[in-house]
């Protein structure tokens, strides 16, 4: 451990534990699982960040895959093949979720499916008895957040949400140098992503559902649609039904950060712009470039983000900065750093006169996924949900705030929020953001 690292870490670093877990989450009715009791996993979307996840736990010792759950048999069968290859067992394949949570000896599960099915399988997933770790944003809406959260208020299972950064070594070392005080007052923290490897999305016609999909458990709690390829597997976070958009997708990530440096969760108001300026006739529905700003008690926020770019603040094509009157301290996946300010004599700068010493490229040792896994399940097996890095509480603010930033794009100018409700002042903006769900289910 390096002098700056065991500075922070015998400082500030501690102020992780202050993250809010419900007492009742405590509560331990059950027998604390053996250093060597084997923890069967059940998987529920198995495309992408899903396999993601679960090969992360599969890197655990005394991890058994017992069941895998898709609504593309495709999936299931390159996800089957891919277990067997690694020389783990068959495990039992659905393609409706509630039949793996039926299963009696699945310990715990990963959700990994698409936005609007975190609220419904997370919930369902408490009642049966089962474990979770659900992949970000927590939900689709800010009333799905206030029902999930009350979910797990009200149980005792273990729930961890993927925001992965929250087990990142340095990004805890950043943030405990934002705490220590040296950058001075921060009135302004900036959080962006500018993603230039996204391009374009043709328009493609409607088409039959192809032979394997169950497409109404794709569908769930989504409105009615005939089925479209844009809209299935990764491009399902560009379209209103399923997602949110940049600014839920890696907006959680980054403005999760940008609260827990600041020790905020709620603001005041918001207001945001953009637009698709970028591709603006491609089959996406969420903008690809946005503004939005954030005013809390003391300081704003701005989020940004932007497809087809990589220019982006500080030379980082995303990050968090948080803006002193002493230095700025930059933050990304590879790393932070700080950029003093510098004294004026007048409307001079005095260069050679710093006002804080900068601290060069503190690099990422790129293991927060692993550290994350092994989070989640140390507190599985010890029932002690004070040690989870990413508690549902965590991605229940970093969600509310992002999905404000799109109710304040749908509804144009600034709007209003009432802390105490729990809701905007605005009825137009409460009605754009209340849940509608469709096909029998409902919101639980």
């Amino acid at each position: 451990m390096n002098r700056r690292r065991s500075f922070l870490k015998n400082t500030l670093l501690g102020s992780s534990a202050a993250l809010l877990v419900p007492p009742a989450l405590w509560a331990n009715p059950h027998p604390v699982l053996g250093a060597n009791d084997r923890i069967r996993v059940g998987l529920i979307g198995c495309n992408g960040m899903g396999f993601s996840n679960l090969s992360a736990f599969m890197q655990l010792e005394d991890i058994e895959v017992a069941a895998l759950c898709d609504v593309d048999e495709r999936v299931l069968d390159r996800r089957e093949a891919a277990l067997l290859e690694a020389g783990r067992k068959k495990p039992v394949r659905y393609k409706d979720y509630r039949k793996l949570l039926d299963q009696q000896d699945i310990d715990m599960v990963i959700i990994g499916t698409p936005d609007h099915w975190h609220c419904l399988q997370l919930v369902h997933a408490l009642q049966a008895g089962k474990d979770v770790y659900c992949e970000k944003p927590v939900a689709n809406s800010i009333p799905e957040a206030d029902a999930m959260l009350k979910s797990v208020r009200e149980s005792d299972r273990m729930v961890q949400i993927g925001q992965w950064q929250r087990s990142e070594p340095h990004f805890e070392d950043a943030i405990a140098f934002v705490h220590s005080g040296a950058l001075g007052n921060i009135r302004m923290v900036k959080a962006w992503a500018y993603q230039g490897w996204m391009q374009p999305i043709p328009v493609v016609a409607d088409s039959p559902t192809p032979e394997g999909v169950d497409y109404g458990m794709w569908l769930g709690p989504a409105a009615q649609r005939p089925f479209n390829e844009n809209r299935f597997h990764f491009n399902f976070r560009w379209f209103w039904d399923y997602a949110g958009g940049l600014m839920t997708d890696w907006g959680v990530h980054l403005v999760d950060y940008a609260l827990y440096g600041m020790k905020a969760t709620e603001p005041i108001s918001v207001m945001a712009t953009g637009g698709k300026f970028a591709y603006p006739d491609d089959a996406s529905e969420t903008p690809d470039t946005l503004q939005a700003v954030y005013e809390f008690d003391g300081f704003t926020l701005l989020w940004e983000h932007a497809t087809g770019i990589d220019g982006g603040n500080y030379g980082r094509n995303h990050g968090v900065a948080f803006i002193g009157n002493k230095g700025t301290l930059v933050l990304d996946r590879g790393g932070w750093e700080v950029i003093p300010e510098v004294e004026h004599d007048s409307w001079r700068m005095l260069k050679d006169q710093p006002k804080m010493e900068a601290v060069s490229l503190q690099p990422s040792e790129n293991s927060g996924l692993g550290r994350h896994a092994e989070n989640f399940i140390q507190a599985v097996r010890t029932r002690d949900a004070s040690i989870l890095r990413a508690p549902m509480e965590v991605g229940y603010h970093a969600a509310r705030v992002c999905h404000m930033g799109n109710v304040a794009f749908k509804k144009g100018g600034k709007v209003l929020w009432d802390r105490e409700k729990g809701a905007f002042r605005d009825p137009d903006a409460n009605a754009i953001s209340r849940v509608r769900y469709h096909n029998g289910w409902t919101l639980p």
